[in-house]
């Protein structure tokens, strides 16, 4: 079925456009910069920079072939400095050596579903609308929920409502699924989300918002495998990024979040011997961090557009040759009794990590 290009569906308001904006703009400003969107959805924040840097070549990536359609159609009139790629944002390396392009200078995740994916009941992402269960970012591979939900045996579901929707009742969620499976197909969103709410008791039900969040989001970031393709996507773009570049990422749930601050400040810190007093060459720190922590969305960004709510943003830069310690070898800050700088020791473990 084609695709009306006279007005996108879904809406499209981009997240932190100002602040990814303000954070990016020394990067977008180097000479010959090469920006990717890794998440390039309905192109709202692409579009924003190619108006703002007329200079910039923009790659755009995403798997959703229905998103690429509508930026295709958006970003029409910046064709001439635009690479719109099919592709998921892990495959960054592959699409670098295809389009030639040796390094990028800024580059931008906007993690979790699209504006798209979530307004079309048709994809199956909402558990407030009835649509078949489908769940594929990319509806041209892969399987979907509906084949997760009915052919994945019962600890399997366990461990994926456990491990992504970090549902406290998956066992009991999963055996009423297996029941009604039993019986028949479980084909649509509207009858998950049934079960689900079933299964959950009416205490747990009171707080927390709709009980099929945590189900929904488990079984979508299975059936997408998102969180492996974040692990090694981070780490292929901080690769590619060139001296002085700047990376931003917006997560919204504490498992993306948690994998993007381990990939980013682990570039923060010396990799050589923890006890020497110099800094061999080579072993330095090859990021800043250019957030404390993560920046969460203001009031008024959330009063205007409530899908902020749950964001949480960092950024860093590549720091370039003369910043970092590939010459000869240098001082280095003292390890204090509380960890101090550079690596963590044996068994040390980060402030807040583990934490949701």
């Amino acid at each position: 079925m084609g695709v009306d290009m006279g007005e996108p569906r879904g809406t499209h308001v981009p997240v932190l456009l100002e602040r990814c904006l303000e954070l990016l703009a020394p990067a977008l400003e180097l000479p010959g910069a090469v920006h990717v969107d890794f998440t390039l959805g309905l192109g709202g924040h692409a579009e924003a920079v190619l108006e703002r840097y007329p200079d910039v070549v923009l790659i755009g990536l995403d798997r959703d072939t229905e998103a690429l359609a509508h930026s295709r159609h958006r970003l029409a009139p910046y064709a001439g400095r635009a690479h719109l790629v099919h592709a998921v944002y892990d495959e960054l390396p592959r699409v670098l050596d295809e389009l030639g392009i040796p390094r990028i200078h800024s580059g931008l995740f906007d993690l979790g579903v699209s504006s798209l994916q979530l307004d079309e009941a048709d994809r199956g992402f909402a558990y407030a609308q009835d649509a078949p269960l489908d769940m594929r970012m990319d509806q041209t591979t892969g399987i979907t929920a509906e084949q997760v939900v009915n052919e994945y045996e019962p600890g399997e579901l366990v461990r994926i409502l456990r491990t992504y929707g970090e549902e406290k009742f998956a066992t009991r969620v999963v055996s009423s699924i297996v029941r009604e499976r039993q019986k028949g197909r479980i084909t649509s969103t509207a009858r998950l989300s049934e079960l689900v709410k079933e299964a959950i008791p009416a205490a747990a039900r009171r707080t927390g918002g709709n009980p099929s969040k945590r189900t929904f989001q488990a079984l979508r970031i299975e059936v997408n495998g998102e969180l492996a393709t974040l692990e090694s996507a981070v780490p292929a773009a901080l690769d590619a990024l060139a001296p002085k570049g700047r990376l931003v990422v917006m997560s919204y749930q504490s498992l993306e979040d948690r994998i993007v601050k381990r990939a980013l400040t682990a570039r923060t810190r010396s990799t050589g011997p923890v006890d020497l007093p110099v800094e061999l060459p080579g072993t330095g720190p090859t990021l800043r961090l250019l957030t404390k922590g993560s920046e969460p969305p203001s009031d008024d960004e959330v009063a205007a557009n409530p899908r902020a709510a749950s964001v949480k943003l960092r950024a860093v830069e590549r720091l370039d040759k003369n910043d970092q310690a590939t010459g000869a070898a240098r001082e280095r800050p003292r390890l204090s009794t509380h960890g101090g700088r550079g690596r963590l020791r044996p068994g040390e473990r980060e402030e807040g990590e583990g934490k949701a």
